[in-house]
This record gives C-alpha cells, structure tokens and sequence, in this order.
C-alpha cells in the first residue's frame, strides 16, 4: 500500500530580483478507501443494519486514516458485477462482500483486480487477494434452542429460514439439537422463503408457523415483521442480527446480536500496516462477534441459569452442539457419539438433523 504525497511547487521573489525557489509543503496522505456491498437497507434492523454499524466503528477507529463507501440492497445475481467493478475503479483498496450469494461474483472481480483485496462474508472460496470470513451464528441458535426447548409447551417449535445454505442449515440444526437437549420429544417446523429480506413473505411465514402449533419461533431473515406477527399471536420469538424487542416487547425471548466491528477494525488496520492476507476467519461467542441479547422477564430463573451455562461453555470450549450422536432426518448417523462436527464438514453442512420437519 502506497501513501500519496502531495507537493506544492512555489516560486518567491526577494530584493527585487524574481528567485525562484522549490518550496515543499507535505499535506496529510489521502484516507485510504474501503467499500462495503450490502445485502439490504442499511435500516433493515438486522444483518445489514449490524453490518453497517461495523463499517461505521471502522471510520471512528480509524478516523482520518479510512474512507468508507457502501452500496446498499444488492441483489445475490450477476448485477452485482458491475458494482464491485465500479467501487474497485473508485480506487477502493479493500472490499467486503457481506452475503454468502455473492461468492462467485467476488470471486470473479477479484480476478480482474488482483490490486485490490477482497473478503466475502459467509463463503469459502479464496485466492491470493480474497479471503473469508464467518461467524458462528449457530452458536447463539443453540442458546435459542436451549430456552425454546424448556419453554414450549406444544413440543413444536418453528424455523423461518431464507435459503437452504450452509449458515442456515447450521443454524436449524443447532436450534433443534439444543432443544431436544432439553425435551427429547421437540420437534421444529421449517418453512424457507428464498429471500433475506421480504418483510411480507417472513410475516406470512410466521403466520404459517403459528398455525402448524409453533410456540416458539426462531428466524433466520433481516426484517423484524415476523417479530411483529409473534407479538400478535403471542408465540415466543427471537431477534436476528440485533436486539428487536422494541417490535416484539414482550415476545421476544432473546436476540442474537451480530458484531462486526472488532472484524472489520482488525482487518482495516492490517490493510493499512502492510500485513493483510487472504484469511479464513471464523470467529464466534469467544471472540465477542456472537452475542446474546438481554433475556426478557419471560425467561424464568431456572431456564435463565441453563441457557448462560451453554453461554459459558461455549466460550471455555466445553460445550459444542454438535458434538454427537447426531442423526440425519433419514436415521444416520452423522456424527458419532463424543465426537465434535470439524469447522471444514460445518462450512458445507447441507443436511437436516432428525426432528426438522421441512
């Protein structure tokens, strides 16, 4: 990374005679610039509004030093191409990618930019100026999992999810083994919408899940309508991305709350010291980028205390929801008994855990 020094040549004149002189005046490197392509509105209240939050804690942190630019609600297509051109031929030096839909079209224009380095959120696919990055999101649905599991009273719980990726399938399954942790019998109702953000069709779906006997209900899309429903129909729901109680005051048990900034901070700082690679970051609960909302007065003291030890456990390392035995919705065994899912079988996790009615 090169810093740019502008110089002022000068000419000045003394006793009547013209002299000129070279005079320097160093003025201050121009900002080093970062871009951002996000998903939805920046006001979704959930996973762009958190990702912007991270964007923005990289400007206060390295005020002066940085120049953040982003584009919101870009669609998961080709049309994002053109977008990631323009921001690298705007001169940005770093771009995040901050959808798993978007990993061939970064890697595509990280191809053609090789100047310029990329990091895509959610995916796996890197080369000498990409790299990826995650967050253990699975971790938070098992705590939701863990109150769901003590707090159902019809033994079915519901799932909104978006599409059947990685991330989310993690998320299901860590949702329905935490509860059957708890009650063996639970089963969990999946309903996908195939979007991230659709505040109708996530309404309906909650409707829908409601109706199928859900009394517990987590979502895995960025708009807070289907809180809203939960409210409504009073069924007990959890925020996404962020804190959404003000939406569901009283039925939301807990949110899991997406943390950026330490990630984005970090990776600014070694853009700009000369130090940045092309990582395969995973981060969670013990790194601070995983973390629990509040619980409401809903959650009684004794399911309080069980869901903080999974807390804790997740954070020393004692606890981990896929540790087996773990069967498929077929029966199979997955994972054997006392062993841990590997980081590398999780990435492309494509199967339902026994119990998910899909």
């Amino acid at each position: 990374m090169s810093l740019v020094t502008r110089r002022n040549f000068v000419k000045t004149a003394a006793a009547g005679l013209a002299m000129p002189a070279l005079a320097r005046t160093a003025f201050a490197a121009d900002p080093v610039k970062i871009g951002f392509i996000f998903l939805g509105p920046i006001g979704d209240f959930g996973w762009t509004w958190a990702h912007n939050k991270g964007r923005l804690a990289v400007e206060e942190a390295l005020k002066g030093k940085v120049k953040t630019t982003y584009v919101e609600n870009v669609k998961e297509d080709a049309s994002a191409i053109p977008i990631l051109k323009d921001l690298a031929q705007q001169g940005n030096k770093l771009i995040f990618t901050t959808s798993y839909g978007y990993m061939e079209q970064t890697v595509e224009v990280a191809k053609q930019f090789p100047d310029v380095k990329f990091e895509h959120a959610t995916g796996y696919k890197t080369l000498p100026n990409l790299g990826v990055y995650n967050s253990r999101f699975y971790q938070g649905r098992a705590v939701e999992g863990t109150l769901a599991g003590m707090m159902s009273k019809s033994g079915v719980i519901g799932y909104l999810g978006s599409y059947k990726v990685p991330e989310v399938v993690m998320g299901v399954n860590a949702f329905t083994l935490a509860a059957q942790a708890q009650n063996p019998k639970i089963t969990t109702k999946l309903v996908m919408i195939d979007s991230w953000f659709d505040p109708a069709k996530e309404a309906a779906a909650v409707q829908t899940l409601i109706n199928l006997g859900c009394d517990v209900i987590a979502q895995h899309t960025d708009s807070p309508a289907g809180l809203q429903v939960a409210e409504q129909r009073k069924a007990y729901v959890f925020g996404q991305g962020a804190d959404m109680h003000k939406f569901a005051p009283t039925m939301q048990l807990t949110a899991i709350e997406d943390i950026w900034a330490p990630y984005y901070i970090d990776r600014a700082k070694a853009l700009l010291d000369g130090s940045w690679k092309p990582d395969n970051t995973w981060w969670g609960m013990k790194e601070g980028t995983v973390v629990m909302s509040a619980f409401s007065k809903a959650v009684p003291d004794n399911v309080r205390a069980v869901a903080e030890k999974i807390i804790a456990g997740t954070k020393d390392g004692s606890y981990d929801v896929f540790t087996g035995e773990i069967r498929d919705q077929s029966g199979a065994v997955k994972v054997a008994k006392g062993e841990r899912l590997p980081d590398d079988k999780l990435a492309v996790m494509d199967w339902y855990v026994q119990g998910v009615q899909s």
